[in-house]
């Protein structure tokens, strides 16, 4: 799971935990942006080359994106690790330099704190380096919120929950949602359950665009 440092969601990295156990992904976003804003307004330092070095990781990030997660792992191995191992030395000789009140030594604990999460995305191609995927996808859900302000009860939450992981999923797969809603949600009563992979977003795109293809 990929997601800043919220304290709500601590239970669910717990060892153990049932029915089974979540690994955590930061997100390097958040990490870089109390670093920046300490840059743009303090112009200090640190902060200036924390961000600096993030970006460059950044930098590698943008030129893998869209590449299988066996290639993406290759070019971090060789590119992003050396840079990550830097990083992190570099900010353990900084903040032994700092007041643990000071600004920036927070902003740093917040990664060291994490790092293993942080540095996860090194060892696996599927993981990226921040969620920013995510937040954009709930905006609209933050947006509207003064409309709904509830969903009336915890399962109607979870049935909200699931329409908007559904809609995401055509937008990622380039697949207009309503019209994947009008068709699954007009054919599903009657559809077998054992062939329900049919009508995933992708598959069902697929078997759209076949007929066209072969006319």
């Amino acid at each position: 799971m990929q997601a800043d440092a919220y304290s709500g969601y601590n239970g669910l990295y717990t060892k153990g935990r049932m029915p089974g156990e979540i690994v955590e992904a930061a997100c390097w976003a958040h990490g870089r942006r109390k670093f920046f804003e300490l840059a743009e307004l303090q112009k200090a330092p640190v902060a200036i080359e924390a961000v600096k070095r993030i970006d460059e990781l950044f930098a590698i990030e943008r030129e893998i994106n869209g590449k299988p997660p066996d290639a993406r792992l290759a070019i971090r191995q060789e590119r992003s690790k050396p840079l990550v191992e830097a990083l992190e030395i570099w900010l353990r000789g900084e903040r032994k330099k700092l007041s643990s009140k000071a600004p920036v030594a927070k902003a740093i604990d917040y990664g060291l704190k994490r790092w293993p999460a942080f540095t996860h995305f090194l060892d696996d191609g599927r993981i990226c380096m921040s969620n920013n995927a995510a937040d954009r996808a709930v905006r609209g859900v933050a947006v509207g919120r003064k409309n709904w302000t509830f969903c009336g009860s915890d399962s109607g939450g979870r049935r909200a929950a699931s329409i908007y992981t559904l809609i995401e999923t055509c937008k990622l797969n380039d697949v207009d949602a309503r019209a994947w809603l009008a068709d699954v949600l007009g054919r599903i009563a009657d559809h077998p359950a054992k062939r329900i992979a049919e009508l995933l977003p992708w598959n069902w795109k697929a078997a759209r665009s076949a007929p066209a293809q072969a006319a």
